[in-house]
């Protein structure tokens, strides 16, 4: 067993709105408390961050996912890697494990993941990269009406268009435990349009095109309305990375804060990527303005 050791990690920024890339950091070695600190700072500073070429096993990987909280199931509906690896949800693209749209891990339940820890298994010759946007910056793009009117807002967020067929047909009814009780339905949760960062206190935009269905309490003509524009903010160049997969890369992001995008652009080729994610909390909104 590797000891730990503290190196003093260097996080080089991709850009000064989102993303970093880890040097000097072994994620197969026993990780000290320093460095792990130093890991979740960085994680709240650049949202994303890489850790190139790194050497893990599934059981490395989940170590590295304890380190930095606790871990929940693999997903609520779709089973975990094997019976010894229940945290591991296998991406693969052979078997619907493509996502190319915008969305935020698991918003659909009523307490989605604080963050996601991603590694890249087998990749296809070309193509495959992976984007992150920053929701805070996508929040701040906004005029300051828009967003005192966003502060104010709820929306529905649904997974059933991606994963009711799946509970159904796959696991005849019946899929993963999911902040303790057995997950037998995907009915569709409301969270704040704004949330606030429970470590941080910036403000983020909460939807996404993935999941995010309606706004609460608008008409069907608002609604749609609203969520274009606040969807038309959160991909913008600005305040996005798009990272170039090589094999053994592990990335690490705030679920919290961000959404991502899964480009498919490698036809029929196989990818296949391993994700874990860590248990996280309900969403809160800004406290109600004082009249």
């Amino acid at each position: 067993m590797t000891l730990a050791v503290h190196t003093h990690p260097v996080f080089e920024p991709l850009t000064t709105s989102i993303g970093a890339t880890a040097h000097h950091v072994d994620l197969a070695a026993d990780l000290s408390p320093a460095l792990v600190a130093d890991i979740r700072s960085a994680l709240l500073e650049h949202k994303v961050v890489i850790f190139p070429r790194q050497r893990l096993t599934p059981e490395s990987q989940i170590a590295f996912g304890r380190a930095l909280g606790e871990l929940t199931a693999s997903h609520p509906v779709v089973p975990g890697l094997d019976a010894a690896h229940p945290e591991i949800y296998v991406l693969d693209s052979t078997d619907g494990g493509k996502a190319p749209v915008w969305h935020t891990d698991v918003t659909f339940m009523k307490r989605p993941p604080l963050g996601s820890v991603l590694r890249a298994v087998s990749l296809p010759a070309v193509g495959g990269d992976t984007c992150w946007t920053n929701l805070e910056a996508a929040y701040l793009t906004l005029s300051e009406p828009l967003r005192r009117l966003a502060d104010q807002l709820h929306a529905e967020h649904d997974g059933r268009r991606d994963f009711q067929e799946y509970l159904e047909q796959r696991r005849n009814g019946e899929g993963n435990t999911w902040e303790g009780t057995t997950v037998r339905s995907l009915e569709p949760v409301t969270h704040p349009v704004v949330r606030v960062h429970p470590e941080t206190g910036r403000r983020s935009l909460f939807v996404n095109p993935g999941f995010t269905t309606r706004l609460i309490g608008l008409s069907d003509v608002e609604s749609r309305a609203l969520l274009d524009v606040f969807f038309a903010a959160i991909g913008k160049p600005e305040h996005s990375i798009r990272h170039r997969w090589h094999e053994g890369d592990v990335v690490v992001w705030d679920n919290r804060s961000t959404a991502h995008y899964a480009v498919d652009d490698y036809g029929d080729h196989r990818r296949v990527m391993h994700r874990i994610t860590i248990r996280g909390d309900e969403p809160v909104g800004p406290a109600p303005a004082h009249p």
